[in-house]
C-alpha cells in the first residue's frame, strides 16, 4: 500500500470504532490498513486465520494501532453477530461498518445447485443483512454511523461467467437504499462502493491473463489497473464526517468501465 503523505487523513476517524469484514486479504486488507494509518480502532472479520494474523501483527510492527483480528465464519449468521458483539464489548457500539467479505468464484449457470446457490448467496449477500442489522442498534444509540457495502460491478456489464455472484452484488444495491432510509433518521449513513477489476494478489493469480487484461484495459477509460488502496480511500471518505450529507448511493470505482 502506498504510504506516502499526498492522501487525505480525517480526524473524525481518529479513535472511531471500526469492523471490517472479509479483511484479511485483497481490498479487505487495502480497508483494515487505510482505517489503522487513520488511527480508528480497526477490527475485522475473516475465516483465513494465518493471513488474519499475519496483517495484524504486520501493522503493529509498522507501528500502527494494531487492528484486532477475529476468526469467524461470515455464513454462519449467529457466530457473526457473536463476533460483532465481542467488538461492542470491548470498544463500544461501531461507528463504522465496512461489509466487505465476499467471493468471486467462477461457475456457469448450469452447475448451479440450491445447495450451491445457498452457498455463495451467504458469502456474497446474506452476511451484509445481518451484520447490519445487528450493528444497527449500537449506531442508532450513538446517533450516528455510517454503512459501507461492498458491491460489484458485475452485474452492470453484465459479467456472464458467475451468474450467481452478480445476482448477490445486484441486491446489495436495494439493500444499501432500503437500509439508508431505515437508519437516515439516526444519523445511519448507508452507501455502497462497486469496484471493477481491482489488481488484488486473488486476480493476479487466478484471473489476470493476458486476454483478460487486455479485455479490462480496453473497457476502461483510464488506462491502467486499479488498485486495492485505491478502493480503500473511497471507503475511508464515506466513513469519515466529510461525506456527511452522502447516503442511499452507490460509489463506482471502475477506471471508467461503465
Amino acid at each position: 500500500m502506498e504510504h506516502t503523505s499526498q492522501f487525505a487523513t480525517y480526524p473524525s476517524l481518529r479513535d472511531r470504532v471500526v469492523l471490517v469484514s472479509g479483511g484479511a486479504t485483497g481490498i479487505g486488507e487495502a480497508i483494515v490498513e487505510a482505517f489503522a494509518r487513520q488511527g480508528a480502532r480497526v477490527a475485522f472479520l475473516d475465516l483465513q486465520q494465518e493471513a488474519g494474523e499475519a496483517l495484524a501483527s504486520r501493522l503493529q510492527q509498522n507501528g500502527l494501532p494494531a487492528p484486532v483480528f477475529v476468526r469467524c465464519d461470515l455464513t454462519d449468521t449467529a457466530e457473526a453477530q457473536k463476533a460483532l458483539r465481542a467488538i461492542e464489548e470491548q470498544w463500544g457500539a461501531l461507528d463504522v461498518l465496512v461489509n466487505n467479505a465476499g467471493n468471486d468464484v467462477r461457475h456457469d449457470l448450469e452447475s448451479v445447485t440450491p445447495e450451491r446457490w445457498d452457498q455463495l448467496m451467504a458469502v456474497n449477500l446474506k452476511h451484509q443483512f445481518f451484520l447490519s442489522q445487528a450493528a444497527l442498534p449500537g449506531m442508532r444509540q450513538k446517533q450516528r454511523g455510517s454503512i459501507v457495502n461492498m458491491g460489484s460491478i458485475s452485474w452492470v456489464i453484465p459479467s456472464t461467467d458467475l451468474p450467481v455472484y452478480t445476482t448477490a452484488k445486484a441486491a446489495i444495491v436495494g439493500l444499501t437504499k432500503t437500509l439508508a432510509h431505515l437508519a437516515g433518521k439516526d444519523n445511519i449513513r448507508v452507501n455502497c462502493v462497486m469496484p471493477g477489476a481491482i489488481l488484488t494478489e486473488k486476480q493476479q493469480r487466478l484471473w489476470l491473463t493476458p486476454e483478460y487484461t487486455a479485455t479490462v484495459l480496453g473497457a476502461q477509460a483510464i488506462k491502467r489497473m486499479i488498485l486495492p488502496e485505491e478502493v480503500a480511500r473511497l471507503v475511508l471518505f464515506l466513513a469519515s464526517d466529510d461525506s456527511a450529507a452522502i447516503t442511499n448511493q452507490c460509489h463506482v470505482i471502475d477506471g471508467g468501465w461503465i
